[in-house]
């Protein structure tokens, strides 16, 4: 059966796997809706290539410009929140790829819940900022949300065909990033060209940031903690320098499962595309007598502090995780924008922690209005 589906975010490096994916199996997918922020241009390439029946822009200006070069085609452009969440929501999608980058991707993300439609997640923070209401969402409308993150994925992979209670304890690995081997004095002088070169994974600026910081895991954290249902205390970290074991799930009587492969974010793209079946993606195998050894070190939260913020967050709980996205968000583009050191993105978001009051969060609107904040503080204190 043909799947038609929805991409939120389709000119990023996920949107841009994806339908790369699309078009190498155009017998399985078809693409229903595609949403981007300002990139117009490269929208257009999309719309001419895959033909979708709806997009939207979350910039006016952005699709005022689309709309003048696209003329009398067919397709619909909307702009702004709502366009997004209307793309999201389409009713006939049989899947939307959430991947729009940062807290922007929650409204929309939660919109194609709303509507009923499965969602296959690809950007942490929705799920950071508010994932027991995602989670209570689609359990209403009795939906599934399959996670595209490597880690995430390999663990849901790791659990298929297991009891749930007979899970220990979840392993998510970490690369360690390009600073792994840097001492804290030569972390002081990190520039965000350094920072951008991760050894392994080839992924947007800003998530390749928080995997310099270690942040993604702290992020990966607790998105595991709602997708998996499992408490902080049975989520680990793990340092593999190798990125191929993508994943751990530890059963209680100490067998260890664990999910491999090239470190390539379509294979958990396509996972969740096909799901429950797989698609021909690779025409060659796995080589791991060529690649020889897998290594394996414990975090190193002093030289990182970044997960142990989250890890934090997340037993203070309510809006506490919001803000530490938030102030993480605004943080790493200081940094990129070279208007704050490497090491000052943890000092931003634990003085930003430290001026919120816990407060229980039951709505989407309680999550945006704890982001506004957050922001805001995080800001102020990047300019002090």
């Amino acid at each position: 059966m043909m799947k038609k589906i929805v991409i939120l975010g389709s000119t990023g490096s996920i949107g841009a796997n994806t339908l790369d994916i699309v078009a190498k199996f155009p017998d399985h997918f078809s693409v229903l809706g595609l949403t981007a922020g300002t990139n117009d241009q490269k929208l257009e390439e999309q719309i001419l290539t895959f033909q979708p029946k709806l997009v939207a822009l979350a910039s006016d200006t952005a699709a005022q410009r689309l709309r003048a070069r696209l003329g009398n085609h067919s397709v619909d452009i909307l702009s702004g929140v709502e366009g997004l969440c209307a793309v999201a929501g389409l009713t006939e999608s049989d899947l939307v790829i959430s991947a729009i980058v940062g807290g922007a991707g929650l409204m929309p993300t939660m919109a194609a819940l709303q509507a009923g439609r499965p969602v296959a997640l690809a950007n942490k923070e929705p799920m950071v900022m508010a994932g027991q209401l995602m989670q209570e969402e689609a359990c209403k409308r009795h939906n599934r949300i399959f996670p595209i993150d490597s880690e995430h994925s390999a663990i849901f992979q790791s659990m298929e065909g297991h009891r749930k209670d007979d899970v220990r304890r979840i392993i998510l690995t970490a690369s360690g990033g390009p600073f792994w081997e840097w001492s804290h004095d030569q972390l002081t002088h990190a520039s965000p060209k350094e920072a951008l070169q991760h050894p392994n994974w080839d992924m947007g600026a800003k998530i390749t940031i928080d995997s310099a910081t270690l942040m993604n895991k702290g992020l990966e954290v607790i998105e595991a903690r709602w997708l998996f249902d499992m408490p902080p205390t049975h989520i680990d970290v793990l340092i593999h320098r190798e990125s191929i074991i993508h994943s751990l799930v530890e059963y209680c009587d100490g067998s260890v499962m664990a999910q491999l492969g090239l470190p390539d974010m379509r294979t958990p793209i396509s996972y969740a595309l096909a799901y429950p079946k797989r698609v021909p993606l690779y025409p060659n195998s796995l080589n791991l007598a060529q690649i020889g050894a897998l290594t394996f070190f414990q975090p190193d939260w002093e030289r990182f502090p970044c997960p142990r913020l989250a890890y934090e967050a997340l037993e203070q709980g309510g809006g506490t995780p919001a803000v530490l996205n938030a102030a993480n968000e605004v943080a790493v583009k200081a940094f990129l924008d070279g208007t704050l050191p490497f090491l000052d993105i943890a000092h931003i978001i634990q003085e930003t922690l430290n001026g919120y009051q816990p407060l229980p969060m039951t709505s989407i609107g309680d999550a945006l209005e704890i982001d506004r904040w957050a922001r805001e503080r995080a800001a102020t204190l990047t300019m002090a």
